[in-house]
């Protein structure tokens, strides 16, 4: 497929079509308060890591977001527990105070809905570490979403990121596997990457189904069961990610 690969800052009138594309994500995804904080301060504030691909035709059909922060800062060194969260977390703490960054994070890639299966997860994360390089960092970090999980919502996560297969020994996950085959290395399990709490009748609205009852509720695109608490009224889903290093 014919693709071009700029940046946002390169381009900013592709933004409002790079926002509207058709995607897969789960709607309860919308609601994590990090990334509703956060995602527009991105594409505001630091849109040169924000990429866009256009077709020969000249429309959106992927991007991917990154952020540069500061790992060997007082109180980090070592990827986090709270994953995607804390490294958004981190990043603009980072813009704000003046820290210099020594490393880039992955945050999103997203392939239009009608552009699935070319390829094009693979190109938009080959044009991140190149993005990445570029700017002067050697090492690009990647709070991964295994697009497998989901189907096996009650695996731990410690278990199933490092699943390999027969006969090449990559990883059982599609996505991992496009991650270790760029020069990726899985290091970690972040088991507290993402939290999104609502109460029992927005879960019901985000998902369809009935949260009428107490205790694990497993939910179409979750990578592990939400827990809900009916007699309180509320839900919470905190979503595990695999934290994967790539040397540039």
């Amino acid at each position: 497929m014919d693709l071009n690969v700029t940046t946002l800052a390169e381009r900013p009138e592709l933004e409002g079509a790079m926002w509207s594309m058709k995607d897969l994500w789960p709607e309860f995804m919308l609601y994590d308060p990090v990334g509703w904080a956060t995602m527009g301060r991105i594409v505001r504030e630091l849109p040169e890591y924000v990429l866009v691909a256009t077709d020969a035709a000249g429309a959106v059909v992927a991007r991917a977001f990154s952020v540069p922060f500061r790992l060997d800062a007082e109180g980090r060194g070592e990827l986090p527990a709270r994953g995607w969260d804390e490294v958004l977390n981190w990043a603009f703490s980072d813009l704000r105070h003046g820290r210099e960054a020594d490393t880039v994070s992955a945050i999103e890639v997203t392939v239009h809905l009608d552009h699935l299966g070319k390829g094009l997860s693979h190109r938009m994360l080959a044009a991140m570490r190149e993005n990445a390089a570029a700017r002067g960092f050697s090492e690009l970090v990647a709070p991964v979403r295994p697009n497998g999980k989901h189907l096996e919502a009650s695996a731990p996560m410690h278990e199933y990121a490092f699943r390999t297969r027969e006969p090449d020994g990559l990883p059982h996950d599609a996505w991992l596997r496009v991650h270790v085959r760029a020069g990726g290395v899985i290091e970690s399990v972040a088991p507290a990457s993402m939290t999104v709490s609502g109460s029992v009748e927005q879960w019901r609205e985000w998902t369809g189904l009935p949260f009428d009852t107490d205790g694990p509720v497993e939910v179409r695109g979750a990578l592990v069961p939400v827990h809900c608490e009916l007699a309180r009224g509320y839900a919470v889903y905190v979503e595990p990610n695999v934290w994967v290093r790539h040397r540039l």
